[in-house]
């Protein structure tokens, strides 16, 4: 009886809260506008309904669907069949057109219902008081929450059109099972757009909002069919559906054809996410706070660059990437086939280095989406693949050193710090030539001496490895011996520049854009000069003789260009090769997650292998 007595008190308040503002109107004007104290209290000049973002690759293809919560893609209203749009008024608010927000007849007609079952069956909600309160209220079955209903659905009609309210509506409601909105539906339950369905098909969606749970077609298909019949008989009491067509379109089979998210190269799309945050957070001039050593203003500045991240994400739009699907397909079949069934892991980046993209990045042999991510979140000695950067190429810069020049090879020892060559040997004098094919370590480490430690350093600085410090500044750095090292995409990322002597940070990213293809965000990196043309094609000549004669002659195949460097940790617990064709620079980790010795499976050189699998299929 109280609830019966609180709908009546309900349709009592509103006529007269309506004839209170009208008759009032001069004596609210002079001392406020009731419309303005409704816009101060109710701002909705704008509707945002969070809609689904999409991930694509290079050639086009969805890769990732993400939501973060609501599945919805926004259709205008001229893109909604009008038979959907009167079947929506015809058995939901028939006054739709009419009223302003509030239809009294509704209301007095659920009364009526509810005080007969002593329960809230129905609200007698109008479209818009419906469409206020998906979009901005619960929907909690209690007065207060009905009073707000009103109060939001009159300012929507304030503030709105009603084809507008219609076509909020129709993209705000829920059709149960995560779909939210006409088109995630049709996408849904039926793996077509809303413009393909059929009448019937249509009228079959349209008789789950009023009890999604209730007429979940997944659980309850029979109440579903029930009520899409009914909708279509109370539309030819209507006079808006023929009796012959209604007969025809009860009698369709519904088959319904459900669709999966698309949730693709987990690696890839996880590395995506991430680059997401930097790219947002360099656009936005927050990259500075995250990185400031007072941990409040890093702590506001994550709070709020995730906030920036998450609108972004609910606006519906586009984030296109470099991905080369193909090549991403057969760099996970290569890291899976050449590691095997084992505790061994395995690591793979690829970038175009001409244009700087990112098309390729393997996280580990079975990763699974958000894990720990070896491409790029791994930091690992890089062993005897850093020379090139820190030994080789500062020394040749600058000294103009020619590669047949000698150095020794014999052993080295200085302040109880005596490294040895792989081999043990002790060689005498060499050329730069075969001293890096062949990957000693005591002539690296005098020409880092010879460069000085500083300047191989200022080199190796403008790569911005995150991991390296001022306490990696020792000799057995020359060789590998970091404090923690550099990661695959770091560490190829940084062999791009023995392309043509520039770096620039290589990116998955290619834009992001909004519903109506206008550019969001995109990187406007610049590319730097590190090596000049001289050294360039020097550093070229030794990369190339390591895959004819030295460490990486498994690496070779016929090619306009190919040349690499491998690298070995103390005790073999990581593997490295990263090396370059005319088009791609391609880097290979192998290694435990744990570190531990893999001197079982060293001279079956997986990674090499890797890397050619890879090499010749992206060539």
């Amino acid at each position: 009886m109280r609830k019966c007595l609180g709908y009546i008190t309900i349709s009592l308040l509103v006529p007269v809260l309506i004839l209170f503002i009208f008759l009032s109107y001069q004596e609210w004007s002079l001392a406020q506008s009731p419309y303005h104290v409704l816009d101060e209290r109710i701002p909705i000049d704008s509707v945002e309904l969070s809609q689904t973002s999409y991930m694509k690759a290079a050639n086009g293809k969805v890769i990732s669907e993400i939501s973060t919560g609501e599945k919805r893609t926004y259709l205008k209203l001229e893109d909604i069949p009008l038979f959907l749009e009167n079947l929506f008024i015809v058995t939901e608010d028939q006054k739709f057109y009419d009223h302003a927000g509030v239809d009294l007849s509704g209301i007095s007609r659920a009364l009526l219902i509810n005080s007969q079952n002593k329960t809230i069956e129905q609200g007698g909600s109008t479209i818009t008081q419906q469409l206020a309160r998906n979009a901005y209220l619960s929907h909690d079955r209690t007065y207060n929450r009905k009073l707000s209903e009103i109060l939001y659905a009159y300012q929507l009609e304030r503030k709105k059109s009603k084809p507008e309210i219609m076509e909020l509506y129709l993209n705000a409601i829920y059709f149960s099972n995560g779909a939210y909105g006409i088109e995630a539906a049709s996408q849904y339950y039926f793996s077509k757009p809303t413009g393909e369905l059929s009448k019937a098909e249509l009228a079959f969606l349209a008789a789950i909002p009023n009890n999604p749970e209730n007429y979940n077609p997944l659980k309850h298909f029979d109440e579903t069919k029930k009520r899409q019949e009914r909708l279509l008989k109370q539309m030819v009491a209507e006079g808006d559906l023929e009796q012959t067509e209604y007969e025809k379109l009860i009698k369709t089979t519904i088959k319904l054809d459900l669709s999966t998210s698309v949730d693709l190269y987990p690696d890839y799309v996880t590395y995506v996410h991430q680059e997401l945050k930097n790219l947002v957070a360099s656009s936005e001039g927050l990259t500075k706070s995250l990185q400031s050593p007072d941990v409040d203003i890093r702590q506001q500045a994550e709070v709020e660059l995730n906030k920036k991240v998450e609108k972004l994400l609910n606006s519906g739009v586009t984030i296109h990437t470099a991905l080369d699907t193909k090549l991403q397909t057969q760099s996970k079949t290569a890291v899976q086939s050449k590691i095997g069934v084992n505790d061994i892991e395995g690591a793979l980046v690829v970038i175009q280095h001409h244009t700087h993209e990112l098309v390729s990045l393997i996280g580990g042999k079975d990763y699974k989406k958000n894990s720990f991510n070896r491409a790029y979140q791994s930091y690992r000695q890089p062993g005897s693949a850093i020379k090139p950067l820190l030994d080789y190429a500062p020394y040749i810069e600058e000294t103009g050193a020619d590669i047949n020049q000698l150095v020794s090879g014999a052993s080295y020892c200085s302040n109880s710090y005596c490294p040895k060559n792989y081999s043990g040997d002790s060689y005498g004098m060499v050329t730069l030539r075969t001293a890096f094919a062949q990957s000693y370590n005591t002539p690296a480490i005098r020409l880092f001496e010879k460069t000085g430690m500083e300047t191989s350093f200022k080199y190796l600085e403008a790569f911005d490895f995150k991991k390296v410090s001022k306490k990696d500044h020792h000799t057995s750095s020359a060789i590998g011996g970091f404090e923690y090292g550099m990661s695959p995409l770091e560490l190829t990322n940084a062999y791009t520049s023995f392309n043509d002597g520039n770096y620039q940070p290589a990116r998955a990213i290619i834009k992001v854009t909004d519903q109506k293809g206008e550019v969001l965000y995109k990187w406007n990196d610049n590319s730097k000069e590190i090596w000049n043309k001289s050294t360039v094609a020097k550093m070229r000549q030794l990369l190339h003789e390591t895959t004819l004669s030295g460490t990486a002659r498994k690496a070779y195949f016929p090619t306009d260009y190919i040349g690499g460097k491998t690298g070995t940790t103390n005790d073999v617990k990581d593997m490295w090769f990263v090396g370059l064709t005319a088009n791609y620079t391609t880097g290979v980790w192998i290694g435990r997650d744990k570190p531990s010795n893999l001197q079982s499976i060293y001279s079956h050189t997986p990674h090499v292998l890797i890397w050619k699998d890879i090499s010749q299929t992206a060539e």
